[in-house]
């Protein structure tokens, strides 16, 4: 079987935590290689994610590296087991890059998703005229059958809020997103409006962060998701950038972002209540700041 030339997310990661649960050990390659039957080579391999390892010969490792961590031997299993396939699978040969399906690939197996979006509204809250009208302006190069597939991409990647076990979304968004103008006000209406019917989910909550707010969290304004894991050291930071690799999985990063994550909310303004109470017109929330942008659109 011939090596990965362009290991997934998924691939990297799981290369990733067995390097560094070797590094724990003290072992070096070659020691490391013999508890499973590996030669230095082929377990380099495998910590850079372009070749696998069978259930067996990971196991022999994990314990030879002293991860007695039963939940997460089986989430690296689970890890190193899955085929990557799913709905996202089918848009392999299309304009939807590697990138994109990888982060599908994650949303799909995390629990938890925490957000923060100061421009736009985060994907999985768009309506299909706002995403539509986004990748318009972002590549007025693409033909519009490019356009429909990315809409198309981004619309089936909401369905992790559907069905019997949707993910929990927790985002915090700025007002500056509601207020941008690259798409009409028609267009903008419909996506607040979406908004506050989105926070009738139970498992969706949605602040807005004012403009006056005194607490943003200085010099931090990256659009970042937080894939919030089971075993929290496999929890991973999905950073919105131009170049360089999205994903960070360095513990102490993901720590920094998480303590911003909740300096955010706690600036926010409390969540959208779509069901307030008679008296709701004499709080500052973000219903009310909602419906204040409604009314000046």
């Amino acid at each position: 079987m011939g090596l990965r030339l362009n290991p997934t997310q998924r691939q990297r990661r799981l290369g990733i935590e067995l390097r560094k649960l070797r590094d724990a050990s003290g072992m070096n390659a070659a020691a490391a290689g013999a508890i499973a039957g590996l030669g230095p080579q082929h377990l380099g391999h495998i910590e850079t994610g372009r070749t696998g390892i069978p259930e067996a010969k990971l196991r022999a490792l994990l314990h030879g590296y002293g991860c007695e961590h039963q939940t997460k031997v089986e989430a690296l299993v689970a890890m190193s087991e899955s085929s990557g396939k799913g709905w996202w699978s089918n848009y392999r040969k299309s304009v939807i890059p590697q990138a994109s399906r990888d982060l599908v690939e994650l949303e799909a197996y995390s629990a938890t998703h925490r957000t923060f979006q100061w421009v736009h509204i985060p994907g999985l809250l768009q309506t299909t005229d706002y995403m539509r009208t986004l990748f318009e302006g972002a590549q007025p190069d693409a033909s519009p059958a490019e356009i429909d597939t990315l809409v198309e991409f981004r619309t089936n990647r909401q369905r992790v809020l559907d069905g019997d076990s949707p993910i929990t979304l927790h985002a915090v968004i700025h007002e500056a997103a509601l207020r941008m103008r690259f798409a009409n006000a028609g267009i903008m209406r419909r996506q607040i409006e979406h908004l506050t019917s989105m926070a009738r989910l139970p498992h969706v909550q949605i602040q807005i962060l004012p403009f006056e707010t005194t607490a943003y969290p200085a010099g931090f304004g990256a659009p970042f998701v937080l894939f919030d894991h089971a075993v929290p050291e496999l929890g991973t930071t999905y950073v919105e950038q131009p170049v360089a690799s999205p994903f960070i999985t360095d513990q102490a990063r993901y720590a920094t972002f998480a303590e911003t994550f909740e300096g955010l909310t706690a600036a926010a303004l409390p969540p959208i209540d779509p069901d307030p109470e008679p008296e709701f017109y004499k709080k500052r929330d973000s219903l009310s700041l909602i419906q204040h942008v409604l009314y000046t659109l």
